[in-house]
């Protein structure tokens, strides 16, 4: 969807300021955010999780620190989904009627759960594109979610590597399931995404799912 979300290649939101020795989280809160979001059982869809996010309206979501985005998703995802109802979110305790669910991670289990890698590859049908072909970013506007930048659409690249296939997020968010497509590594030219004032040396790789493109 085309949201506020999308800030890339966007001008004047003000420069990057990196913060020296920054730490994981900046307030106990917001540690506490992240794992509510790993022990939900909404964690296991998370591009549903992202697209809950880029649904928040813009002036909201640009007043939002990272967190307090992540917790309202989650409320709502929660709420959405039926795991809780809105009295209890607005109260923070449960009904006393509820019927008590099975953690979808108990709190021996999240050592190992960290610990271990995880992946979204997944086995599909061979890629329509070879390495060093070049390929145009479809000029898509989906209503739904997607991982194709806007700043791309419309704009030639160069396949540089090939990754087997992964979960569409397309799909995956609206819970269409999995269907895992061929993913690709495409350079764009800096000229190519911002014209000829871009200086000729720069270029942007990203990562975009078969479906984003077509041959040049």
């Amino acid at each position: 969807m085309n949201g506020v979300h999308d800030m890339g290649g966007l001008e004047n939101l003000g420069s990057i300021a990196p913060e020296a020795d920054e730490p994981v989280f900046h307030h106990a809160w917001e540690g506490r955010v992240h794992a509510l979001s790993v022990a939900s059982p909404t964690r296991r869809n998370i591009d549903e999780g992202r697209h809950q996010r880029e649904k928040i309206p813009g002036p909201a979501y640009l007043a939002m620190s990272y967190y307090e985005k992540w917790f309202r998703g989650l409320s709502e995802l929660l709420v959405a989904h039926g795991f809780i109802t809105p009295a209890e979110m607005g109260s923070g305790r449960a009904a006393p009627d509820a019927p008590k669910a099975t953690p979808a991670l108990r709190a021996d289990e999240v050592t190992d759960r960290f610990a271990r890698k995880g992946s979204y590859g997944r086995e599909a049908a061979a890629p329509a594109f070879a390495e060093g072909e070049a390929v145009l970013a479809r000029n898509l506007n989906p209503h739904g979610h997607t991982r194709l930048p806007r700043y791309v659409r419309g704009r030639k690249g160069v396949i540089v590597a090939r990754h087997g296939a992964h979960v569409f997020p397309d799909s995956h968010a609206h819970g269409q399931g999995e269907d895992p497509r061929p993913l690709y590594t495409v350079r764009f030219t800096a000229r190519e995404l911002w014209g000829e004032a871009a200086n000729a040396r720069d270029s942007v790789c990203l990562d975009l799912w078969e479906p984003y493109l077509e041959r040049a």
